[in-house]
């Protein structure tokens, strides 16, 4: 395991300038702290304590720690989506036998199956980050992640870098072709229906996941499917934040609005802020 050393901070990044590194340091969003961002974080988390504070410092161990945490529970969101997603399709095109193929059986076994493929894919790029030679311990990030690891290499680890991104898409791209597959499906049923009725019905049961699909899914692809360049990296940093802070402070929020007493709840506070401008 390899470990680097916090005086290689300008590195060449030539295989001779390799030293034993035992921390990395966590340069954060930018040089300049945002207040935006600092409030959100505040509200929402309460942690990432590096944004707060000048000891930015995280240990080669706690590094890959969350570095392993990252890839299994980001990873398990996304094939989460997909179990709900055939949740969707088996209510709105086959209602009278939900019960019983939706069962609790099957529902405990597509989450162990889930998390069978995503700690398998983390462990996977863990192992491989926490053996690769690092010249520089400064992160451009705010969390370990295995982009910008590699980045800290001292040689272009080709093998490994074919490895994470050839893995990391098949991984990503199944669950995304799953769902895409159930909402043809779903697409499908609705158009035969022909009815204002069964529109509302299939909105009123795919809407909030469908919403948080696009939303997912559509920052995936912009972190994934975009050249690289020194121009796009702090823009990477932000939908990164959007990504890891905001959407799951929305999940419950979107969800939340099918229960009729909250919906009930927010168009009487639409009124009275209404109200209140006038």
């Amino acid at each position: 395991m390899a470990q680097v050393d916090c005086a290689a901070s300008a590195p060449t990044m030539d295989e001779g300038n390799w030293t034993s590194v035992s921390e990395f340091v966590l340069l954060g969003l930018s040089e300049q702290q945002d207040l935006l961002i600092i409030a959100v974080l505040l509200v929402t988390y309460l942690t990432l304590v590096h944004a707060l504070t000048q000891h930015r410092a995280v240990s080669f161990i706690s590094c890959m720690a969350q570095l392993f945490m990252f890839f299994s529970v980001g990873n398990m969101e996304n094939y989460l989506l997909a179990a709900m997603a055939y949740d969707r399709y088996v209510a709105v095109c086959d209602p009278l036998r939900y019960a019983a193929v939706v069962t609790r059986s099957l529902c405990l076994k597509m989450v162990a199956a889930s998390w069978a493929v995503v700690i398998a894919h983390a462990l996977l790029h863990t192992v491989m980050a926490a053996n690769l030679r690092y010249c520089s311990n400064r992160l451009q990030h705010f969390f370990c992640d295995i982009r910008p690891l590699l980045l800290l290499s001292c040689a272009r680890p080709l093998t490994t870098e074919l490895v994470t991104y050839t893995v990391g898409f098949s991984v990503w791209l199944s669950p995304f072709v799953f769902i895409l597959a159930s909402y043809v499906r779903i697409g499908v049923a609705v158009a035969r229906l022909r009815s204002a009725q069964g529109l509302r019905k299939a909105l009123s049961t795919c809407g909030s996941h469908l919403t948080m699909v696009l939303l997912t899914f559509s920052i995936v692809m912009w972190l994934n499917f975009h050249p690289d360049s020194s121009d796009t990296q702090g823009h990477d940093l932000k939908v990164t934040f959007l990504d890891k802070v905001l959407v799951p402070t929305l999940n419950p929020i979107v969800y939340s609005l099918r229960n009729k007493d909250v919906a009930a709840a927010l168009r009487r506070a639409g009124r009275k802020v209404l109200a209140w401008g006038m």
